[in-house]
């Protein structure tokens, strides 16, 4: 072995360091994470009541004590489903190849469709009535960021969400309330300040426990399993809260600045040193920086596979961005998303803005601030009709880039119980 290869090596001393570290529960560190899980019962109780609160007929049952009206909306949409209202994906396909022959890679290669951020219920089924009446795919992952405490007090929608997910067949993420936007990060007063993002939104000093407990309160509570995860601090908490048995999951922000292959590789040690001893890990997918090229995807994809994480970490891509307060305009990545896809495995193409040519002509293009508005002023300042509008512009843009890969032989995820399988 090289010589400096061999220096690299882990020093079995050093390891033996670490595991004594996280065997103390006398350590005031270890022990704080313990007593927040031990708030709950024992690991086998956690995950129990999690698969409990869950379930589609508890969902819908509480949503039915309530009086919630999006009851009906849930029955709309299975109704829907069951009758085959939705475009199958092979039509679909059929429709963006032309006629043409296409050479059709492998599953391996999907790409999953994902639209962020989807903030209220009744925006899904604005998407699905449209989705069935031009014929288009419904997306596979859908990324939240509304309020988490507003969401479960807003009739339901919380609940709403969680069964939705289950009954189109999508993967989603809830952003929790827990992070320095809170006031908790003294440097962040709001949008004036919103550069400070860029150093990471931040969990500042006993955050990263209370992020812990907020995770588990939700998930005892409603089965939600996966969140966005936006601090080194918290990312460790997430390996270690699976590690010891619970069966969450999470992904991790473009906040967290991954932007080269590095980064990569640290995110990607720190899974792989804290599975479970059957290899699995609860990352199950990390954005990259919106300045990554496809190099860089291309490199950490071979970390990826030496680790044997393919087929468990999804690489989360920018392929449109929010209009305003994000990044440079114009940005469209989707020719770069077809390249790439042709030999990268498990890409997600994130959806975040609309086409470049639809936004500029919008009296209200998509911001990325105002994700960060609490519903009630949303609607003071009649806001909602517009970011729907924005909403369902991202849901062009995700049908369009769906094209463009099926057009070039690459299958795609969409909502599955919805449109059947990749095509």
């Amino acid at each position: 072995m090289d010589v400096m290869l061999e220096r690299l090596l882990l020093s079995g001393e050093h390891v033996g360091q670490v595991n004594r570290l996280l065997s103390d529960g006398a350590n005031p560190v270890v022990r704080g994470f313990l007593d927040v899980i031990r708030k709950y019962g024992t690991v086998e109780e956690i995950n129990r009541r999690a698969r409990a609160a869950g379930q589609l007929e508890s969902l819908k049952s509480r949503l039915r004590g309530m009086g919630s009206p999006y009851l009906k909306d849930l029955a709309w949409l299975e109704g829907e489903r069951d009758r085959g209202a939705f475009a199958t994906m092979d039509d679909f396909r059929l429709a963006a190849v032309a006629g043409k022959a296409v050479a059709r890679l492998g599953s391996r290669l999907a790409v999953t469709l994902e639209i962020s951020a989807f903030q209220y219920f009744p925006w899904l089924v604005t998407e699905a009535k449209q989705a069935i009446e031009r014929r288009e795919l419904m997306p596979g992952r859908y990324i939240r960021v509304r309020r988490m405490k507003e969401s479960e007090q807003d009739q339901g929608d919380l609940l709403a969400v969680v069964a939705a997910m289950q009954i189109v067949g999508a993967s989603y993420v809830e952003t929790l309330d827990t992070k320095g936007t809170d006031g908790s990060n003294v440097h962040l007063g709001g949008p004036e300040t919103i550069t400070g993002y860029f150093g990471g939104i931040g969990q500042p000093n006993d955050h990263a426990l209370m992020w812990l407990d907020e995770l588990l309160y939700y998930y005892t509570n409603y089965g939600v399993r996966a969140v966005l995860n936006i601090n080194p601090g918290t990312v460790l908490l997430g390996y270690m809260l699976y590690k010891v048995g619970v069966d969450i999951e999470f992904k991790i922000s473009v906040f967290m600045g991954n932007d080269n292959p590095y980064a990569a590789l640290w995110t990607l040690l720190g899974a792989r040193l804290f599975a479970r001893p059957d290899g699995s890990t609860p990352l199950i997918g990390f954005n990259f920086g919106n300045s990554i090229d496809n190099r860089t995807l291309e490199l950490s994809a071979s970390v990826r596979e030496a680790l044997e994480l393919e087929e468990i970490v999804r690489f989360e891509h920018h392929i449109t961005e929010a209009w305003k307060s994000i990044v440079r305009q114009p940005y469209d990545r989707r020719a770069e998303l077809v390249e790439v896809a042709q030999h990268v495995a498990n890409i997600s193409a994130k959806h975040e803005g609309g086409e470049v040519s639809t936004e500029q002509t919008r009296d209200h293009p998509s911001d990325i601030l105002d994700y960060f508005l609490a519903k009630e002023d949303v609607e003071m300042k009649g806001l909602m009709p517009s970011l729907l509008r924005n909403y369902l512009d991202k849901h062009e843009s995700v049908n369009l880039t769906a094209r463009a890969l099926l057009a070039a032989g690459i299958p795609v995820v969409a909502a599955r119980r919805l449109h059947g399988q990749v095509a």
